[in-house]
């Protein structure tokens, strides 16, 4: 799915959200481990979208 033309922030962003479904669906949606991955990537999406509006 990654091509090597993407930048580093969206493979971030598309490896957060894989990893945050694999881990959701194995120990739940309200697991600790899901809820901390979920947190990572709202941070990363919130720092895009800062500097968005910039």
């Amino acid at each position: 799915m990654s091509t090597p033309k993407e930048d580093p922030v969206s493979i971030k962003i598309e490896a957060l959200r894989k990893r945050m479904t694999e881990v959701a669906l194995e120990k739940g949606f309200s697991s600790e481990e899901s809820v901390k991955i979920s947190q990572e990537l709202d941070a990363v999406l919130n720092q895009i979208q800062h500097k968005a509006n910039k």
